[in-house]
């Protein structure tokens, strides 16, 4: 099968593919990872050796100057499946279509920046224009379901709605004392650790978190011996975070170290995860976060509201909402007992709604489903 996505990157969406490609039976299907623009390093975290890595280098604009490239691509590799994800590669279903009979699926796993409550009226268009062409869809949250029927007019029994998984095995509660990590500076007698993951860009919002941090040490002062920031991720807010807070003069106080591959070991460390996201799909960092025993406080935007229980795995804030998100960081620390009972309650939910082998059965059921609908031949790539 074929998967197509914007640009194969350190994300969620990605890690998501990864996810999918490295669980999935080695005799159930065979893979192929289309990138419009760049496929990066990331790849290595594919283990399976014969998965071929394809990167179009698309530049801005519309993507139909590749139709014929993607259509000699797809017939010459004929896939039984092609899944395109979100909205970018969702116009590549044109060329697959007039490629080859392969099943196409399409899943929207999140908003576009300039779409963040999905009222963008040209977006809905665009995804009813390529509608024709598309089998099934998956939606990652059942947010994102009801536009997909009620905005772009999407007939309900066309879709299907599949949550992320999660390895628990990789990410899980810290047994035992923590080990070293490098490039770990955050030194205090009993430090308490808020941290976030992903990357650094607008959509993301990591200076609300930022700003947040700095604003609860102003109404409490006397945390700045014991609170610490890690934000884990790369990308153009980088900057604009370190400059909130070293114009505070908390820059000791954080660690920045960009992206890193321990990212089970950090977590392990934290006491509190915060996703601060003007827009979310389903989100890996949060179930991550989860499955490692933490409480959560997350933005309450798209899919966080279907991971983050408010009261019982965590906290939901408005978006933007900086003395909001300042007073759920304080409520978490300054109640510690409910803290790791909320912790304890996300790891549960991990291991009943967000598994990981429940995620690729739902998915090859759904592919194997459309296969046998087609009437498709048994190999199956």
């Amino acid at each position: 099968m074929l998967h197509v996505v914007h640009r194969f990157d350190t994300g969620g969406l990605e890690n998501g593919v990864v996810n999918l490609i490295n669980h999935m039976p080695p005799q159930a299907y065979r893979h192929a990872v289309m990138a419009l623009t760049e496929v990066t390093d990331f790849r290595r975290r594919v283990f399976a050796s014969d998965v071929r890595f394809m990167a179009l280098h698309k530049g801005p604009g519309q993507g139909f100057r590749l139709y014929p490239r993607v259509w000699r691509m797809v017939r010459e590799m004929r896939p039984a499946v092609v899944h395109t994800r979100n909205l970018g590669p969702l116009e590549m279903q044109v060329a697959v279509a007039a490629a080859c009979g392969a099943v196409r699926v399409h899943g929207e796993h999140g908003r576009e920046l300039n779409d963040v409550d999905g009222s963008n009226r040209k977006l809905q268009r665009l995804r009813r224009l390529y509608a024709p062409f598309v089998h099934r869809y998956v939606a990652l949250s059942r947010e994102l379901e009801t536009y997909l029927v009620e905005k772009v007019g999407i007939a309900g029994k066309r879709i299907e709605q599949i949550y992320n998984g999660v390895d628990a095995q990789r990410f899980r509660p810290l047994t035992g004392a923590p080990g070293p990590i490098e490039g770990w500076h955050l030194n205090a007698e009993t430090p308490w650790i808020v941290g976030t993951v992903g990357r650094m860009q607008a959509v993301k919002d990591q200076t609300l978190l930022a700003r947040a941090f700095v604003h609860a040490l102003l109404l409490r002062p006397e945390l700045k011996r014991v609170w610490r920031l890690v934000m884990v991720g790369a990308g153009p807010l980088q900057e604009e975070v370190r400059t909130v807070l070293t114009d505070a003069g908390l820059a000791s106080l954080a660690w920045l170290p960009g992206e890193r591959a321990d990212v089970p070991d950090i977590m392990q460390r934290m006491h509190c995860f915060v996703l601060p996201s003007l827009t979310e799909g389903i989100s890996n960092t949060i179930l991550e976060a989860m499955a490692c025993g933490l409480p959560v406080v997350a933005t309450d935007v798209g899919g966080n509201g279907e991971l983050v229980q408010a009261g019982r795995t965590g906290l939901l804030v408005a978006a933007g909402d900086i003395d909001g998100m300042a007073q759920a960081l304080l409520q978490i620390y300054d109640a510690p007992e409910r803290a790791r009972a909320m912790g304890a309650q996300s790891r549960r939910e991990v291991e009943s709604r967000f598994s990981l082998p429940a995620m690729v059965a739902a998915y090859q059921a759904l592919y194997d489903q459309e296969l046998a609908r087609a009437g498709h031949p048994t190999r199956k790539l």
